[in-house]
């Protein structure tokens, strides 16, 4: 069960993912979903606008560390708890 944040961030993905794409879980891999670099970059900035955070990670760094949908969530949760 997704909490709202996940809810949110998943539902932000699929604005940008591929029309057909499987349904979205934590554990769907990004890249299954046709989303590359520059909509990867798209999806950070509205979740650093939307969350009053800033993720500090060029798009090679945020391929190399965010694999799923869950590792973005668990990044953005992180921020937000940092900002407390």
């Amino acid at each position: 069960m997704a909490d709202q944040l996940a809810t949110e961030i998943i539902d932000k993905i699929k604005e940008h993912a591929e029309a057909g794409a499987e349904e979205i879980t934590v554990s769907t891999e990004l890249t299954s979903l046709g989303i590359h670099s520059l909509e990867l970059t798209e999806i950070i900035f509205d979740l650093e606008e939307k969350y009053g955070i800033e993720i500090e990670m060029n798009t090679v760094d945020a391929w190399a560390n965010l694999k799923n949908v869950g590792d973005m969530i668990e990044a953005v949760r992180g921020l937000i708890a940092q900002k407390g």
